[in-house]
């Protein structure tokens, strides 16, 4: 006879299957039907010639065979030259899927982690901020996360920068659950896109040296020496190959920066721009890192924020296809204004993210244009940064002004 909570439990475990085989289904009809992946390609050709041939994956070998696969012929001068330029230990996170021959069947499983990486990310930003949305508001937060553009697109492509602000998702998770270990090998994971994460893990490290969290930096400077060291026992070159990958990087790529854009737009003053916004944004960041330095957790979380959207506009090399790190400072937002303005500010959540989830799939397909394949226009590089600049800023002076710790007092 089987009981009534067993019988729960094998309905849950039926439905759950039938979700997973309706995932793969529409994955690999997707991926059948729209070749792509081009971010996910390189990482996949690498780590096949690293494992299964011991070929370094920075060599003129493998660009070529990446080439050949994307062109079908060598990239000329002026193309994005589809290289691998993560540091060497990001293979152990692409090696399970290298491990699977069929390049389709490979991108469908790798879209499939992502998909689950995504929700995971949307569910722990939602534990940080100790925010309960109304049901309905829960499904579609849940659909946003998935479907808004910046996360769409990188889902499409195979961008492992989905992975980067799930890794920062689960450092600051784990930081507020005082799991200080895995804090710090979390955030020595986020290292897999070094110069999205580069500040914030400056800001972070301050922040438990101030506030004593030794355990955090031990971890992270443990994981990265063996992450390092363990790379080098494979290729003992592999840092100065990599480090001549980065820097060839910006040579094919497109502008890198809002300054660079900007400086696009106005020829002749693109020094001038670059460095008046820097130097503004540098400072700004300092002063809220000084300030942040021996707050409380919450306040810290609000600094990690604004320090994720700067490293976006302060001039390190990035493109619009890496603002999903900026999901999680978009959800202090959203959070904040339904917490803040209770019924009215419910609508307003709902609201903003109709806005952008809509505003930003327009902007794309109406500046589209068409290379290998659908280019992004530096348009993008301003929407999402400035609703959340203003957002983040919005907050900081509501609490300031009401003489509030962050979040503490808001049901």
């Amino acid at each position: 006879m089987v009981s009534r909570k067993q019988l729960n439990w094998i309905m849950i475990i039926v439905l759950m299957a039938v979700v997973f085989g309706g995932l793969v289904w529409v994955n690999y009809q997707f991926a059948n039907n729209n070749p792509g992946g081009n971010d996910f390609l390189p990482h996949y050709v690498g780590a096949r010639a690293l494992i299964f041939e011991g070929v370094s994956p920075y060599s003129e070998e493998v660009a070529l065979e990446i080439q050949n696969l994307v062109f079908g012929r060598q990239a000329i001068p002026g193309e994005n030259e589809t290289r691998v330029v993560y540091p060497l230990y990001s293979i152990l996170l692409f090696a399970p899927f290298a491990l699977i021959g069929d390049y389709l069947l490979a991108r469908v499983a790798w879209m499939i982690f992502l998909e689950i990486s995504l929700i995971i990310t949307a569910f722990m930003a939602l534990k940080l901020f100790e925010w309960k949305p109304r049901l309905t508001m829960l499904g579609f937060y849940y659909l946003f996360s998935i479907f808004w553009y910046h996360a769409f697109r990188s889902l499409i492509n195979g961008n492992a920068v989905i992975l980067v602000g799930l890794m920062l998702a689960g450092t600051l998770y784990a930081i507020k659950a005082e799991k200080d270990k895995i804090a710090g090998l979390f955030l020595a994971f986020s290292t897999i896109k070094p110069n999205l994460v580069i500040l914030v893990i400056i800001f972070i490290l301050i922040w438990c040296l101030y506030q004593k969290r030794m355990q955090i930096i031990m971890w992270f400077f443990g994981s990265m020496v063996v992450l390092t060291l363990g790379g080098m026992l494979v290729i003992p070159n592999w840092i100065l190959q990599n480090i001549w990958e980065i820097l060839n990087y910006p040579a094919y790529n497109p502008a890198g920066s809002i300054a660079d854009v900007i400086g696009n737009w106005f020829p002749g003053m693109g020094s001038i721009i670059k460095w008046m916004i820097s130097g503004s944004l540098g400072l700004l960041l300092v002063y809220e890192w000084w300030i942040a330095r021996k707050q409380g957790f919450h306040w810290f979380l609000w600094t990690v924020c604004i320090t994720l959207l700067i490293s976006q506009w302060i001039g390190i090399q990035t493109d619009p296809g890496n603002f999903i790190v900026l999901f999680t400072p978009f959800v202090m937002v959203i959070a904040f204004l339904d917490k803040r303005w209770n019924k009215f500010g419910s609508a307003a959540a709902v609201i903003l993210m109709v806005i952008v989830l809509t505003g930003l799939w327009i902007l794309f397909i109406t500046t589209l244009n068409y290379d290998y394949q659908p280019a992004q226009s530096p348009l993008l590089y301003f929407p999402l940064p400035g609703i959340v600049l203003i957002g983040l800023y919005w907050i900081k002076w509501w609490v300031t002004d009401s003489k509030q710790i962050l979040w503490s007092d808001i049901a």
